[in-house]
């Protein structure tokens, strides 16, 4: 699954909304469409998560963390104990619980950002500037990326190197 791009939408009086169209596509395989919905680590936003993928994310977390150690168990339960497991309906629309909209600012104006393997969801309002500004970004992902492969570097830019 490669979720891309961001849609803006609105939820309605009681929070519900519908996951946009491309997204639903992106998961569709004939059968009931589960996701996992909880607040992120970092930062004031929602993420949605396809069942295979958190069930992936989980059995990473169990890998490194052990069973025996007090700290990683606390870990393990606060990162599991803000979980909500998500069903769309018919028509593709699902309730965000109004305690998620709290944590997460939401009034009622949204938008969804594809994380890639991950939707994350914004309060249209926290989304209004750049995460980034552009000058930083490119120095952050400079740094990140380095300058090792020009051809990388050149194909992601969409232009030849300087």
């Amino acid at each position: 699954m490669r979720f891309l791009g961001n849609i803006e939408a609105k939820t309605d009086a009681k929070g519900r909304v519908f996951l946009p169209a491309t997204f639903r596509k992106e998961m569709m395989c004939g059968e009931k469409v589960t996701l996992v919905l909880r607040k992120d680590v970092f930062q004031p936003c929602l993420v949605l998560y396809p069942e295979q993928v958190w069930n992936e994310r989980m059995d990473i977390m169990k890998r490194r963390l052990s069973l025996w150690n007090p700290r990683h168990q606390l870990i393990f339960r606060q990162f599991v104990s803000g979980v909500e497991e998500i069903s769309l309906d018919g028509n593709g629309r699902f309730l965000i619980p109004r305690r998620y909209l709290e944590m997460a600012g939401i009034k009622s104006t949204i938008k969804f950002i594809g994380m890639g393997d991950t939707i994350e969801i914004w309060s249209g309002e926290n989304t209004e500037k750049p995460f980034m500004e552009p000058e930083e970004f490119g120095r952050a992902l400079e740094e990140v990326m380095g300058m090792d492969d020009p051809d990388t570097i050149a194909g992601m830019a969409g232009s030849p190197r300087q």
